[in-house]
C-alpha cells in the first residue's frame, strides 16, 4: 500500500509541477494521440492566421496607394477641362500640360511598386492560405498598368482637341480605379471574415485540446494531499509493524 501510494503521489506531483495530466504516454494513450493533433492544427492556423494578415496588409497598402492615384486622376480631369477654357492661351495650355505630363509619370511610376518584392499592380490573381488544411482564396489583382490608366496618363492637354480625348481617357480611368478600389475592398472583407473564423477555430481548438492534457490543479491539488497522507500513514504503520516484530523477537530472547 505504501507503494502505491508513493507512486500515486509521484504522479500527482508530477502533473502539479507541469500544469498537465499527460506526463507520460500509459496516462492517456489515446488522449496523447487526439492531443498531439490538435497542438499540430493549432500552430497551423496560428501560421494561417500570420498569412492571412499579411495579406490583408497587402491589400491595405493597394487601396492607400490607390486612394493617392484617385486624386492624382481627379486633378487630372481638372486639368482636361481647364484646358479646353477659350479664354486660356497655348502657353496657358502648356503649363496644364506640364502638371498634367507630371501627375500622369505618377500614376505611372505607382504601378511598379511591391510589396516585400511582391508587385503591388503587378494584375496577378494571389492564392491566399484560409486554413489548416492548405486550402486557399484567389485575391484578384489590380492592374495599374492596364491600358484605362496608361492612355489617361499618356493624354496630351496642350491643346483644346487634346484635352477633349484626355478627358475621355482620364473619365474612363477614374471607372477602372473605382472598380479597382472595389475589387481590394472585397478583398479586404473576406481576409477579415477568415481571420475571425480563424480565430474563433483556435480558440475552441485550444479548449477542446486544453480539456484533454491540461491539469485541473484544484482536484489534483486535493489528489495530491490525500496520496501525501496516505504515505505518511503508511510510512508510520510500517515503521509501527517492523517495531512489532522487533517486540515478538525480544519474547523470544
Amino acid at each position: 500500500m505504501l507503494e502505491t501510494s508513493s507512486s500515486m503521489l509521484s504522479k500527482s506531483l508530477a502533473r502539479l509541477s507541469s500544469g498537465s495530466k499527460l506526463t507520460s504516454p500509459e496516462d492517456d494513450a489515446a488522449g496523447l494521440a487526439v492531443s498531439m493533433k490538435f497542438d499540430a492544427q493549432i500552430n497551423r492556423i496560428t501560421a494561417t492566421k500570420n498569412n492571412v494578415g499579411n495579406a490583408t496588409s497587402f491589400n491595405q497598402t493597394q487601396d492607400g496607394f490607390m486612394s493617392k492615384v484617385s486624386k492624382a486622376l481627379d486633378r487630372m480631369s481638372e486639368l482636361a477641362i481647364l484646358s479646353q477654357d477659350v479664354t486660356k492661351s497655348d502657353t496657358d495650355r502648356d503649363l496644364y500640360q506640364e502638371e498634367y505630363s507630371t501627375l500622369g509619370a505618377y500614376v505611372d511610376d505607382l504601378a511598379t511598386k511591391d510589396f516585400n518584392s511582391v508587385s503591388l499592380f503587378g494584375g496577378t490573381t494571389l492564392s491566399v492560405t484560409t486554413d489548416s488544411d492548405g486550402n486557399t482564396f484567389a485575391m484578384s489583382g489590380v492592374n495599374l498598368a492596364d491600358a484605362a490608366y496608361s492612355t489617361a496618363t499618356a493624354g496630351d492637354v496642350s491643346t483644346t482637341t487634346g484635352a477633349v480625348t484626355a478627358l475621355t481617357s482620364v473619365k474612363a480611368a477614374i471607372t477602372q480605379l473605382a472598380t479597382d478600389r472595389a475589387t481590394v475592398g472585397a478583398n479586404i472583407t473576406r481576409l477579415n471574415f477568415t481571420n475571425e473564423q480563424l480565430s474563433v477555430l483556435r480558440e475552441n481548438l485550444s479548449a477542446a485540446n486544453s480539456r484533454i492534457k491540461d491539469v485541473n490543479v484544484a482536484e489534483e491539488s486535493t489528489q495530491f494531499a490525500r496520496y501525501n497522507i496516505l504515505v505518511q500513514a503508511g510510512t508510520a504503520m510500517l515503521a509501527q509493524a517492523n517495531a512489532t516484530q522487533q517486540s515478538a523477537l525480544r519474547l523470544l530472547s
